[in-house]
């Protein structure tokens, strides 16, 4: 019988991720989460203990698909999962499209301090060009963005 039901267990973990505690895909609401969640943590521990987390790749701010980022108000991508975009000026790199998104996003931080900017980008999961939207909200001098695939 213990087997049957280990047996049932795997299975359903197998074929429902969330039966066994594994997120599902990364919501909207969980990009304002994650974001919000930098915030709190940035005015409790400072800009450079944020900055050394997203650039560790953290699991608290790295969950896979879904991370954070910190950009600075001008444009340079200050904190990224992938080191090699640090200190980048990425804003006339255009996605799929051609929409240059990047601006939006400092659009945002410059004026309202919070909203999405949605475009085109390969999801790195299946190589597959989508739709995706990122969360910026402002703190202080820089914008922590957060996004997601649409499906």
């Amino acid at each position: 019988m213990k087997i049957l039901i280990k047996a049932g267990l795997w299975l359903a973990c197998f074929w429902g991720a969330a039966a066994c505690g594994v997120a599902a895909e990364p919501t909207a609401k969980d990009a304002v989460a994650l974001a919000e969640k930098g915030a709190r943590f940035m005015r409790l521990k400072g800009k450079e203990e944020m900055i050394r987390l997203i650039n560790t790749r953290h699991p608290e701010y790295n969950q896979g698909a879904l991370y954070l980022a910190m950009r600075d108000l001008g444009g340079i991508t200050v904190a990224h999962p992938t080191v090699a975009l640090i200190g980048k000026d990425l804003r006339d790199v255009p996605d799929a499209d051609g929409k240059l998104f990047r601006h939006e996003m400092i659009a945002i931080a410059n004026g309202p301090g919070r909203g999405w900017v949605d475009y085109k980008f390969r999801n790195p999961a299946n190589g597959k060009v989508e739709d995706k939207t990122t969360y910026v909200l402002r703190i202080g001098d820089v914008a922590l963005e957060a996004g997601v695939y649409k499906h």
